[in-house]
């Protein structure tokens, strides 16, 4: 049994990432183009590039840990090594360098490389934390609860604190440098809260499920069982357009606000000597929408199944992005009610994700007798940057397709496609996501069977 400290243990980690993931999808975008002055389809270039690259990598992640070997185990070493280098990035991410437009780009693409690159190092580790804290899909359920909480907590308060925090330190000044400043001492503000988590993360939790062959498979052999792990592959397609959906409505809110909403002719609230503005809030509240489907997710799930519980959210939120286009900006209170049923709807998917991947490590050992946790593991970590990549790229050049022109009145063609970013371009990702996910066989009665049977054997090893 699991205690409660080291359920928040866990949770803690994916705070401290998602804070990050959500400045990146949230944010990164409109910092290059409003702020660091890159256009729209530079930036989306190299977020493919970028991000493809990088997701490439996940998998080589996940092979290295699950081959390292220390008293403190294979995972959690690399949460506290890559700590402080994930703060330290990440501030430099979010500098503008005080050079000409290719001097910039070269910049940015070598910040941002090592931004996803000590990513990849703390988050793969973590996720694959997950499959060997416990053997019990019961526990692995209530743990990937507890890191998706979490994960939208931190979310939220990334989200509703963060341009606040940048006007409080760019002194509320439109001045271009003194954004510059604000963003930087923004996020300088946001990565040490991150340090501090993850070194927590590293101290409350443990490893304790341990493979049943204790000999360490070839890299080859590892990858040739992965490539007939067909539930992996579906939970791969699904995660990827999943994060399409993500990353289109979270990388287009500030431009929607910003440009078709002009949330500056609306008064901003202001709480705490704090002033939030109206993006600002919408983002926050979807975040605390998330965290209602995640609740929900557990119960839902153990009732009539995970591929259920997926399939039903997804559908839900298709139908409600695809009518999202048609809301005017003087229709806010819809605006952000739809908002909260597309979270919510959202954020009970990627529990069952988490969960899923933990059973695909237990289907692949039971057939190949060999767990290569941290390889399969890692295929949730390339499935995030993938879509992310994709989602990012479409819209940093359909951006430029439709004539955006930065910290400028938008034509209406312009304003079209923001709203599409909103609505008909990410309902494209769930339908996808629907589709793969319609295909997955695991469902919980195999588990049942494949759970048994792993501990027949390791009882049998022992």
């Amino acid at each position: 049994m699991i205690k409660l400290k080291e359920k928040i243990g866990y949770g803690f980690g994916d705070m401290a990432s998602s804070m990050f993931w959500k400045l990146f999808g949230s944010y990164l975008m409109i910092f290059y183009t409003d702020i660091f002055g890159l256009p729209a389809a530079i930036v989306g270039t190299m977020f493919l590039i970028t991000r493809i690259w990088d997701s490439l990598s996940d998998p080589v992640m996940g092979a290295i840990a699950d081959r390292t070997t220390t008293k403190w185990g294979k995972f959690r070493p690399y949460i506290l090594w890559g700590a402080f280098p994930f703060g330290i990035i990440g501030v430099l991410t979010f500098t503008t360098p005080s050079l000409g437009m290719t001097g910039k780009i070269i910049y940015a693409y070598i910040t941002y490389s090592l931004m996803m690159g000590v990513y990849t190092v703390v988050n793969v580790p973590y996720a694959s934390l997950l499959g060997v804290m416990s053997p019990n899909p019961k526990d692995r359920n209530t743990l990937a609860t507890f890191r998706m909480s979490f994960a939208y907590i931190g979310s939220f308060i990334a989200l509703l604190l963060f341009m606040p925090i940048v006007n409080l330190f760019s002194g509320d000044n439109a001045d271009i440098i003194a954004q510059q400043k604000g963003w930087t001492m923004g996020v300088g503000v946001i990565a040490v809260i991150c340090v501090i988590l993850f070194v927590l993360t590293f101290a409350l939790t443990r490893e304790r499920v341990k493979p049943i062959k204790q000999k360490q498979a070839k890299l080859k052999e590892d990858l040739r069982d992965l490539a007939k792990n067909k539930p992996w592959w579906i939970l791969l397609g699904a995660g990827i357009s999943a994060l399409v959906f993500n990353s289109i409505r979270d990388g287009a809110t500030v431009y929607y606000f910003k440009y078709f909403i002009v949330e500056e002719s609306f008064t901003n609230v202001s709480l705490f000597g704090f002033s939030f503005v109206l993006s600002g809030l919408y983002l926050a509240i979807g975040q605390v929408a998330n965290i209602v489907g995640v609740v929900l997710a557990a119960p839902i799930s153990n009732r009539i199944g995970k591929k259920n519980t997926y399939l039903g959210a997804m559908a839900i939120a298709s139908i409600l992005s695809v009518i999202f286009f048609w809301f005017s900006k003087e229709q806010l209170a819809l605006i952000f009610v739809f908002q909260v049923l597309i979270s919510i709807c959202a954020g009970s998917i990627f529990p069952l994700l988490w969960s899923m991947y933990a059973d695909c490590t237990d289907y692949s050992e039971l057939q190949t007798g060999n767990r290569a946790t941290g390889l399969i593991f890692s295929s949730s970590s390339m499935s995030q940057k993938f879509g992310w990549a994709i989602g990012s790229a479409l819209t940093g050049w359909l951006l430029a397709y439709y004539g955006f022109q930065a910290n400028q009145v938008q034509s209406a063609e312009t304003l079209t496609g923001i709203k599409m970013f909103m609505s008909i371009l990410p309902a494209i990702g769930t339908v996808l996501s629907v589709i793969f996910i319609s295909m997955y066989p695991l469902s919980e009665k195999k588990m049942e069977k494949i759970v048994s049977q792993l501990e027949t054997r390791r009882n049998h090893e022992a």
